[in-house]
């Protein structure tokens, strides 16, 4: 089922924008759209890992990352299943804003990512690169919004954990 849905689905382009203005673009497949939200699917093609002191989050070649932009939420989220359906992790990012433009999903990322482990651990990444204190950076938003996601991480992961789960039968 998963594999016809990368074979058909319209094909969409993810446009990070760094906070030092560089962009990052990815082609992927757009599974869901509607008012609030927008999802789209990317065949993990070359293996990665994030890390911060002894945690470590391991993305294996030929993973399926379901992206999810909420148009009302400062943050957006990449949540990984193995090709089998295991669930690996989650990565969001503290974002200014999603958007929408054409065949673009498009969001300025503010520096700071939040890891989830399938164990429910977390880890919080790159406030090492943060120009000022955390609490201070663009002006409370990106902590305030840190503060928010932690709070509902666990219930949106649950969530999206039971709707990709669909895709794997």
């Amino acid at each position: 089922m998963l594999e016809s849905k990368l074979k058909y689905g319209k094909t969409m382009i993810e446009r990070k924008i760094r906070y030092d203005s560089s962009i990052v673009e990815y082609r992927c497949k757009l599974l869901h759209l509607d008012q609030m939200k927008i999802t789209l699917l990317h065949k993990v093609e070359k293996s990665f890992v994030m890390s911060k002191n002894n945690h470590q989050l391991k993305i294996p070649v030929g993973a399926y990352t379901f992206a999810y932009y909420w148009l009302d939420q400062p943050y957006n989220l990449y949540f990984w299943r193995e090709p089998s359906g295991k669930y690996l992790g989650s990565y969001f990012n503290i974002v200014r804003k999603n958007d929408i433009q054409n065949n673009i999903v498009l969001f300025e990322d503010l520096i700071i990512d939040l890891v989830v482990k399938p164990n429910g651990t977390y880890y919080i990444l790159d406030q090492e690169e943060l120009p000022i204190p955390l609490q201070n950076f663009e002006n409370g938003y990106v902590d305030d919004a840190l503060h928010m996601l932690l709070e509902r991480k666990d219930n949106i992961i649950e969530e999206v954990k039971a709707e990709t789960k669909l895709f794997f039968r």
